[in-house]
């Protein structure tokens, strides 16, 4: 199923999202669901309209920001899409961030204004009145209950004319390593990621029922949530709250998603989770995953108890979704598959110069160009010009190509560990400890003991098994059974724990401290 989209008109307006739906006849069609309501197409529509008149009659002009602090709720959406037709550039931020990543948010980006949830405000008050910034809150008794402000205002908006190169909306990266950097990227972004990703390899389509467990404010859960959906006429499932085993369980037993994104932390925990094995999901037909790369073993264990594939690829908040995945009928778990069809990827060594890709096993740094690249990160020059060649984009990830011409991860750049002069993945060590029957998850870093780099394994136990000298030994072992001899972790500690960013990923960088 699906209708011709007008593919250079949403190329000029992000917004025109909401339009595309109701032209393809899709108004009355369920738009987004939740556990206690659920909104159409022509619904969302008329919330992107008020809001963007509202903006209009509050003199915001062309260009400037609006920082979103929204859990996933319908707000979300008016107000993206709302401020983006408004000629407004919306900046998504994480909720959970700290007190003072919200002075950075506002400072840097010279927002205008902020449309928040009131469960934010205690964090995110401040930091606007110090910034001199007007709030604007959300503050019904549900999803539903816009406030007077966003729910007031025209039905009908025009979207202002904008240009395919126009800055759309910013993203913050994670900051992993230091504050966020925002990241800008094109009105035309949005529409090469549904075409190519959403449509290209997921093949969404209107009769789908999609679900996410990452967060709209991060560049993964926004195409998941928002704008594949929105392109695809899906309907989309919202879970506001934090992310939960038991939680995603019960909404895909209770509003039967055919596609679910989710990352690899989770799709582990849904299957250590005690409930598991009695859950319904029949519905599913496809699973997604990014972030972080997926463990085969998480692989295999989700197969063997649904029945369906799990896709994992690599995307980024600099490219704004996945650009190399594995497809349904040929995956290969373990790898973050191949190239996204309109995307190029490559190898390159420590001097920039692509890796020859000669049929044999080759590593090196990833880089990779396609349409949706970011314009540049605000405020980071420097940042910008060692990251940006040309039409590449340098990632920071470090692959290997297999002689099948996949793409398997290995880990950050400065992640990777050198072991008497040889080097040594985190990922291949994690992926070889989780094979293990007692081991839930483990994360692999290098650390100094005596001068020297000694590998270390941080490790969590599944229920009902205690770390002990006896089991640091059968680890270790297990480790040398399959892998080389110099790559098992001398150094074993079991944890209840792993330092993460919002969607997951291991900071390793914390480890190592």
């Amino acid at each position: 199923m699906g209708t011709a989209v007008n593919t250079e008109s949403l190329r000029r307006n992000v917004s025109l999202l909401s339009d595309h739906n109701l032209e393809a006849g899709r108004g009355d069609k369920t738009a987004l669901l939740a556990d206690d309501w659920s909104l159409t197409f022509a619904e969302v529509h008329r919330l992107v309209c008020r809001t963007a008149s509202r903006l209009r009659a509050d003199g915001v002009r062309r260009g400037e920001r609006i920082v979103l602090v929204l859990d996933d709720s319908p707000a979300f959406h008016a107000a993206f899409l709302g401020a983006i037709r408004a000629g407004a550039v919306p900046v998504p931020v994480n909720f959970l961030a700290r007190p003072e990543d919200f002075d950075h948010f506002m400072g840097d980006s010279y927002a205008v204004r902020v449309i928040t949830d009131p469960g934010f405000l205690d964090k995110v008050g401040p930091a606007a009145e110090r910034a001199g910034v007007d709030v604007h809150v959300n503050d019904g008794d549900t999803a539903l209950s816009l406030d007077g402000w966003l729910a007031e205002g025209d039905d009908e908006v025009d979207p202002l004319d904008t240009h395919p190169d126009d800055p759309a909306f910013w993203l913050y990266s994670s900051g992993s390593t230091g504050k966020p950097k925002g990241v800008i990227h094109h009105q035309h972004d949005v529409v090469f990621t549904c075409e190519q990703y959403a449509v290209g390899v997921l093949g969404l389509r209107t009769d789908d029922v999609t679900f996410s467990t990452t967060k709209l404010f991060h560049a993964y859960g926004l195409g998941n949530g928002l704008t594949f959906p929105m392109y695809t006429g899906s309907t989309a499932i919202q879970m506001p709250g934090r992310p939960a085993a038991p939680t995603a369980l019960d909404v895909v037993e209770t509003h039967r998603p055919s596609v679910l994104f989710s990352v690899p932390t989770l799709y582990n925990a849904m299957l250590n989770d005690p409930t598991m094995r009695d859950r319904d999901l029949s519905s599913l037909r496809i699973g997604a995953s990014a972030a972080e790369a997926l463990p085969p073993e998480v692989w295999r264990r989700w197969h063997d108890r649904t029945g369906t594939e799990i896709l994992d690829g690599i995307g980024s908040t600099e490219m704004l979704h996945i650009y190399c995945s594995n497809r349904e009928g040929s995956v290969a778990p373990g790898t973050s598959g191949t190239a996204v069809p309109g995307y190029e990827v490559e190898l390159r060594d420590e001097s920039g110069t692509p890796v020859p890709d000669d049929g044999e096993e080759q590593t090196g740094e990833l880089y990779v160009r396609g349409d949706s690249r970011l314009m540049t990160y605000w405020h980071n020059a420097d940042t910008s010009a060692r990251s940006i060649f040309g039409e590449w984009f340098r990632t920071g990830d470090r692959y290997r190509r297999t002689p099948e011409g996949n793409y398997a991860y290995e880990g950050r750049a400065d992640d990777m560990m050198k072991m008497g002069g040889l080097w040594v993945s985190p990922i291949e060590v994690e992926n070889r400890l989780m094979e293990h029957e007692v081991v839930s998850e483990a994360a692999v870093v290098a650390v100094d003991v005596d001068g020297l780099a000694t590998i270390k394994a941080y490790v969590i136990l599944r229920d009902g098994h205690d770390g002990d000298d006896d089991l640091v030994l059968a680890l270790q072992e297990f480790c040398k059974d399959e892998l080389l001899r110099y790559q098992f972790p001398r150094l074993v500690e079991f944890v209840d724990d792993l330092p993460r960013t919002a969607t997951g990923k291991i900071q390793r960088f914390k480890l190592r401290a």
